[in-house]
């Protein structure tokens, strides 16, 4: 700010002037006032971490519940879908069975309702040996429980079997679909929560499970769940009833007068709840004691200074918190703050100075990748390059020149604007595309779009990359079917664009000079995947990937392989495959014909195909 803006901001309470006249407050009252201040803080900041504390720890209890849940329910599908391909659950072969149950020992029994055939019961019978139990009753055990074995449509519901076996066993029921389109089956499947109880009953925080009725379904105590306790009238639990949220922390008393934090999860598709409390006394135990100590050193001065140091904390602390909750937004990439000083002093300056800098942040953050920058704040990206088993993008607009030149002769002076405003529509749809599958929007070449996944950002595997990028090319192809039948009666042209894959090992990282770097990816798998986007156009198809994306998530789309291509630099032919839709849909094109058609693309004749006549860095093999 200039000088002459600085002398219009009047400073009527300097910063430095109020801190005097409370240092020399606190001076008078002594130093004991200090130490109760010192106290009260601490129990605030206790207690704030004790709270947060408690929810890390339910979501992860919730978390790992989940993570188990699923990893049972996925193993016992591809049990059952094997074994329906080979003789079916009733005729299936025991040494699969064996097979299975070795590799999922907490898995009790499974039970299998098909129609009117009834419960087919599977048991793992050397879990119930192990754990010194009856297995001889798990077929009664499900024929007399079969009215409670309803599965919820999209739900799995628990329920608690330990007091009918004795051991620790929770029942998981839900639907799967019927073979060759027989009704869905109810799958009931009998495991050992005790991995999850050892981990729920660790340290100070407790966490146990419960269903929707509060019935107890996993605990640290085996007593409560041999019991078949209910925690319905628990106040936490009352709360989520009455709030219908999926996760909080509350504080609350029980029926005995103790008072605890308590956190709550509800594990997403189930009927199931994660509750995780301490009890304050074993939080505040400490402050407590040196309360204690330090309270009758100071109560003839506490009330005195709390009227002082509220006022005029009050005058510092409020702006300053403000400050710096806007700065760990703008830390998390959040640029567009509204900062409107409160005070007259030297913190309202700097208030409406940080705001400034809000907004021109928030300027700068639509010139780059905002979330690539803001990582690279963090010293989440370092400089310079680092190998990454990436797939890379490329999209171009077919017959961009064109359009533009009919622009330019339609609208004259206005044609700029208009291809701008054009061109913002299409980019917005296709960045939006990118950024929903975990990909990074590289820099837009003119009205071409270069993208990668496994870089900056990964979903692990160079598996998911590659599937994660298809599936944004398949999104893109539905993005512009939508966007063209909005124009309407618009003068703006109708969108057809190529997109070329391709994954391997490239080098990743800020390349530039020292006044203007940019994160990119460069190496050989850039330059075929652009070559591939290329080839699009004379094949007559809108998405090509290579042979090294086929093989990493080909088996999850439906593709038609194209005559092999040789490219400039490489030995053999590229195998190029055009993608035709997601394999597990039932909706959209099946094959590359009913692509063409919904795109309206012309069928080449390959044979007379020449993909690059200047520079012949392409050649189609056979045809």
């Amino acid at each position: 700010m200039a000088n002459r803006e600085l002398s219009k901001y009047r400073v009527l309470f300097p910063i430095g002037a109020k801190l005097i006249i409370i240092i020399f407050i606190l001076l008078l009252v002594s130093l004991g006032v200090l130490t109760v201040l010192v106290s009260v803080i601490s129990t605030q900041d206790v207690r704030r971490t004790a709270e947060d504390n408690n929810f890390t720890v339910n979501r992860r209890a919730g978390s790992q519940a989940e993570s188990l849940f699923r990893s049972i329910q996925s193993a016992v599908f591809m049990y059952l879908e094997i074994i329906d391909l080979d003789r079916g659950i009733a005729n299936r072969n025991p040494d699969f069975d064996s097979y299975f149950f070795g590799r999922n020992r907490n898995i009790a029994a499974i039970g299998v309702r098909s129609g009117a055939a009834g419960w087919v019961v599977v048991p793992n019978d050397q879990f119930f040996i192990a754990n010194n139990a009856d297995g001889e009753g798990v077929n009664a055990w499900f024929s007399s429980n079969s009215g409670l074995f309803v599965p919820a449509e999209g739900k799995i519901r628990f329920f608690n079997a330990s007091p009918d076996f004795r051991i620790p066993l929770v029942a998981m029921i839900f639907p799967r679909q019927g073979v060759r389109g027989t009704s869905p089956d109810a799958v009931v499947v009998l495991f050992s929560p005790e991995e999850l109880s050892e981990s729920f009953g660790t340290g100070a925080n407790s966490s146990f499970m419960i269903d929707e009725d509060g019935e107890l379904l996993i605990h640290s105590d085996g007593d409560l769940v041999f019991g078949g306790a209910n925690f319905s009238a628990l106040p936490v639990i009352k709360t989520m009833r009455e709030e219908g949220d999926n996760n909080r922390q509350v504080s609350f008393t029980d029926a005995g007068g103790v008072d605890f934090f308590g956190a709550y999860y509800r594990i997403p598709g189930t009927d199931s709840v994660v509750i995780t409390v301490i009890p304050h006394s074993a939080v505040f135990e400490a402050v407590r004691s040196i309360t204690r100590q330090n309270i009758y050193l100071t109560v003839a001065v506490l009330f005195a200074a709390v009227l002082f140091v509220w006022f005029f904390s009050k005058t510092i602390s409020t702006p300053v918190r403000a400050l710096v909750d806007a700065a760990l937004q703008i830390e998390q990439g959040e640029f567009g703050l509204t900062l409107e000083p409160g005070t007259r002093d030297e913190i309202g300056l700097l208030t409406e100075s940080f705001g400034k800098m809000s907004s021109a942040l928030g300027i700068f953050g639509r010139f780059t990748n905002k979330d690539i920058a803001v990582r690279a704040m963090k010293g989440e990206i370092k400089p310079g390059g680092l190998s990454r088993h990436a797939t890379i993008f490329f999209s171009d607009i077919r017959g961009f020149t064109e359009k533009s030149e009919n622009f330019t002769k339609k609208f004259g002076e206005e044609a700029s604007a208009r291809i701008v405003a054009w061109l913002n529509r299409y980019f917005t749809r296709m960045v939006d595309c990118v950024e929903k599958t975990n990909g990074v929007v590289d820099k837009f070449i003119g009205d071409a779009v270069m993208a990668h996944w496994g870089t900056a950002y990964t979903a692990g595997t160079p598996e998911e990359d590659a599937f994660n990028c298809v599936r944004a090319a398949l999104m893109m192809r539905r993005a512009l079917i939508e966007l063209n039948t909005e124009r309407g009666s618009r003068d703006d042209p109708e969108i057809r664009i190529g997109c070329g894959i391709n994954t391997g090992v490239v080098t990743a990282g800020q390349i530039g000079s020292e006044q203007r770097m940019e994160y990119t990816a460069i190496g050989d798998p850039v330059n075929l995947a652009s070559r591939t986007e290329a080839l699009n156009k004379p094949l007559g198809t809108d998405i090509l990937i290579t042979e090294d994306t086929w093989n990493l998530a080909g088996d999850r789309f439906i593709t038609e392989e194209m005559p092999p291509v040789t490219v400039k630099g490489k030995e053999k032919p590229v195998r190029l495959f055009a993608v035709v839709n997601f394999r597990d849909t039932e909706e959209g094109p099946r094959t590359l014909a009913e692509v063409r058609t919904l795109l309206g693309i012309s069928a080449p004749d390959i044979s007379k195909v020449d993909t690059d006549a200047e520079e012949k860095k392409y050649k189609i093999q056979g045809g």
